[in-house]
């Protein structure tokens, strides 16, 4: 299945996340991306990082309760929990503070806060879990091949550092070895960056023999209007999507907005011509495809819809501060974002992906 539907189905799950604070949505958001990512991941190094983004989203959470506890919120309450003490400032840093009073209403905006961008990871997570970032790079227009290499590199560090961990904490505990500790840490450090540095200088070495950087020449007026075609068509897709989301543009929006992004494609394909690399196999785009992409995009427009008829329901209340409900209707469309882990294919061994 084309890499890019994974990417496009966890975006889809991301926006969602990104239109409520309410945990319970949130909390079923994390176990539809959870639940696909188990029966659909693959036994590649890319494909352990999801319980990374996983620990990571907590450290987020737990990280925006400090912040709320030691800086204090904007947010008024009269449950005051406990009062910390607080650090005199000067009078040109009115509106900042650092300790006093900690409110549970401040707490369960932070809590629902954090909740909310931890979500957010979790869903990038599920995608750098289930797409191939190589297979994903053959899909990228020619004209963003150089940029979608450095992409790709810097996606792949994180799950290969993971790997490289745990690969060493087994080998330190099946050799009767302590893997805590600073001591650990430090003797499991040294070895990862090692291993990072050489697979830098392996991949920069094979990037060189592949003839990376490497363009065809163009004339000058087909580079001139490459660049006026996408910046322009940039522009646009800007100036459209703020006309589409402002009260008195939507008349003017969608026409800029399409228009913008034809320009941007046009530009693409020119941009194209320069590179010289051919394609071995392409991915095709599907029905599994457009089915997993689709559920994706199912999930973030219910939700955004829910938004009209249900804004009480997304964004519970935190002065005062009341028990979340979980709305039938919304709960439903982010059950849709199960469907992949129904119609995709089944996972295959890394030698097969590759």
């Amino acid at each position: 299945m084309h890499a890019g539907a994974w990417w496009v189905w966890a975006l889809g799950l991301a926006t969602a996340a990104s239109r409520t604070t309410n945990p319970l949505l949130l909390g079923l958001l994390v176990g539809v991306a959870g639940y696909v990512v188990a029966a659909r991941r693959t036994d590649a190094p890319w494909a352990r990082s999801y319980g990374a983004f996983l620990k990571l989203g907590l450290v987020v959470l737990a990280i925006r309760l400090v912040f709320s506890v030691v800086l204090g919120s904007p947010i008024p309450g009269t449950h005051v929990l406990l009062s910390l003490p607080e650090v005199p400032l000067p009078d040109w840093a009115q509106g900042i503070r650092i300790g006093g009073r900690v409110t549970a209403e401040q707490l369960v905006f932070a809590l629902y806060d954090g909740a909310k961008l931890a979500t957010l990871l979790i869903c990038v997570g599920a995608a750098n879990a289930l797409a191939n970032p190589a297979r994903l790079l053959k899909s990228l227009p020619g004209a963003l091949y150089e940029a979608g290499v450095a992409v790709v590199v810097a996606m792949t560090f994180a799950p290969n550092l993971v790997a490289d961990v745990v690969r060493l904490r087994t080998a330190r505990r099946l050799r009767g070895r302590s893997t805590g500790g600073i001591r650990a840490i430090v003797q499991i450090g040294l070895p990862v960056l090692e291993g990072a540095l050489e697979r830098s200088v392996a991949v920069a070495a094979s990037m060189d023999a592949r003839g990376y950087g490497r363009t065809a020449a163009v004339p000058p007026a087909v580079r001139h209007t490459t660049t006026a075609l996408t910046l322009g068509g940039l522009l646009g897709v800007c100036a459209g999507s703020y006309g589409l989301l402002a009260a008195e543009g939507a008349g003017y929006g969608l026409p800029v907005l399409l228009g913008g992004f034809a320009a941007a494609l046009a530009g693409l394909w020119l941009g194209g011509r320069r590179q010289v690399r051919t394609r071995y196999r392409p991915d095709r785009w599907g029905a599994r495809a457009w089915l997993v992409s689709g559920s994706g995009v199912v999930v973030a427009v219910l939700m955004i819809r829910a938004g009209s008829y249900a804004p009480e329901a997304l964004h519970p209340a935190v002065v005062p501060p009341a028990a979340p409900t979980l709305p039938l209707l919304p709960a439903v469309s982010v059950l849709v974002g199960l469907l992949p882990a129904f119609v995709a294919p089944e996972p295959m061994s890394p030698k097969e992906s590759s």
